[in-house]
């Protein structure tokens, strides 16, 4: 039988405050996502509000609430250009403490961005209209069907083309649904394929480049041969094979397969593959005599403030109207965290990035031989936070120096153990293996085992496995596919 009974009982639970985590939600931002994340704030709380907006709003409703209240107008405190104490009922202390804490932030003056009034433009400026790959193929299909069945076909057709290019519906099915014969699917899809880009809508890959060659007009047969019937040696790179299938010498065969390479195995992507994303970075380094200045990029940040007019409404609603003083003071304390907020993430973030560029000085001022491993406990004990704190820090942050804009992330990886038992860091190896890779025999590439030999007398001592998986992070091939490719390639 169930009964109701009461019991206590101690605990220990670990509970975030509103105000840290929002604090902890900020550090992983990108100064767009910050912007995003300000404006959400500004349109919620009246009591926060853009600098460039309070002195106009300063000017008009600030001197209104002045003349209606002499008193505060001969206030000693106001004569020194500070706000005047809000009259607090009992147990009103904790609010006037919490006001002190935040001082700062009453200075019409503070802003937790540059000092310096920057022109940027809007983020509609910068945006372009692109043309889809299926806007461009349903174009081109306007001009050239005037059928109505015909345009349903094409029209068909190019809403079943991937990114790639390639038609991912079969014919036969497309048919079926359509309700009509498939002699007459095949002919508008056979039209679209000499549509630009030319092989789209085809059906795998020796369509499409035999669609590209008819397209160019190229007569080469025995291109046109590799293409139909020896694709799968291409693709793995045995041109020593291809040459003997082909009874050619392999100087010849070079030639053609050169034809081939001119050709776009994925002509879609063009048009459908994402643009260039420009980086802005969050932290620049600067080199000033013999000292690297860090600083945080804050362009384009909005510039807050407290709101003057709605302080002096604070202190007024306190006698008239005791809900809008204690909404109004609800408001005051969110607005004052969030500040703060804003503050200690620019503290943590640069801190971070300080402590990063100090132990990375060298590289920095000389380059990747000079690059030292580094881990985010490193940094956590030296400035003192916890290390998933460092790790927020370093997510989705970029920083320019001197060797060029790259990720924050990129100056942490582990330590390898060097001859004399110093930390060598795994960045360093891998340029190093790359360099190896550049400047090989090309008759004679350098298997894994060989690296590994070689990296072990310049005093990197690591296994043939940790080769073979950095040479991958490199996106270099294999050795045996590197000896098939260089002879097609050429003295370099």
């Amino acid at each position: 039988m169930m009964k109701q009974r009461l019991d206590q009982r101690q605990v220990q639970k670990l509970i975030l405050a509103p105000a840290l985590q929002q604090a902890i939600k900020l550090l992983p931002m990108t100064n767009l996502e910050l912007i995003e994340v300000i404006d959400e704030e500004l349109s919620d709380n009246p009591l926060l509000e853009m600098e460039d907006e309070s002195i106009d709003r300063r000017t008009e409703a600030g001197e209104t609430a002045a003349a209606e209240s002499s008193e505060s107008a001969e206030s000693p405190a106001k004569e020194e250009g500070r706000e005047e104490r809000i009259e607090e009922p009992a147990g009103g202390e904790d609010d006037t403490a919490f006001e002190s804490y935040f001082q700062e932030y009453f200075d019409d003056g503070f802003h937790h961005a540059s000092q310096e009034k920057r022109e940027v433009p809007t983020l509609e400026s910068t945006l372009a209209d692109e043309t889809s790959l299926w806007d461009h193929l349903e174009w081109q299909a306007n001009l050239t069907f005037h059928d109505p069945v015909e345009k349903d076909i094409a029209e068909r057709i190019i809403g079943n083309v991937n990114d790639d290019g390639y038609l991912t519906i079969p014919p036969a099915e497309l048919a079926a649904q359509l309700e009509v014969p498939l002699e007459r699917i095949e002919a508008v899809r056979r039209t679209i394929l000499s549509f630009d880009p030319a092989g789209v809508a085809a059906l795998d890959v020796k369509e499409c480049l035999l669609a590209q060659m008819d397209y160019l007009q190229i007569k080469d047969e025995t291109a046109r041969a590799i293409v139909m019937d020896h694709l799968p040696l291409l693709e793995k790179s045995d041109y020593a094979q291809l040459a003997r299938v082909l009874g050619r010498p392999l100087a010849a065969v070079k030639y053609h397969i050169e034809v081939i390479k001119r050709l776009d195995p994925a002509p879609g992507r063009k048009y459908s593959e994402a643009r260039p994303s420009y980086i802005v970075p969050d932290i620049i380094v600067t080199k000033e005599g013999d000292d690297l200045k860090v600083s945080l990029n804050d362009e384009g940040l909005p510039r807050l403030r407290i709101n003057a007019y709605y302080r002096q409404l604070l202190t007024k609603a306190f006698k008239d109207n005791p809900d809008a003083y204690h909404y109004l003071k609800d408001k005051m304390k969110k607005a004052l965290w969030f500040l703060r907020s804003l503050d200690q993430r620019d503290q943590t973030i640069y801190k971070v990035a300080r402590s990063v560029v100090e132990r990375q000085k060298e590289f920095i001022e000389k380059g990747m031989d000079f690059i030292r491993p580094l881990t985010l406990m490193e940094i956590a004990q030296e400035i003192g936070v916890h290390e998933s704190t460092v790790g927020r820090v370093v997510a989705n942050k970029f920083i320019m120096t001197p060797q060029g804009v790259t990720s924050l992330k990129y100056f942490f990886h582990k330590a390898l153990v060097g001859e004399a038992g110093e930390d060598v860091s795994s960045l360093r190896v891998k340029d190093r293996i790359r360099r190896m890779v550049e400047s090989e025999d090309r008759a004679a590439p350098l298997s894994d085992m060989e690296i590994e030999a070689v990296l072990g007398r310049e005093g990197f001592h690591i296994a043939r496995r940790t080769v073979a998986k950095y040479r991958k992070q490199l996106k270099i091939l294999p050795s045996h596919i590197r000896k098939r490719k260089y002879p097609m390639e050429g003295t370099p």
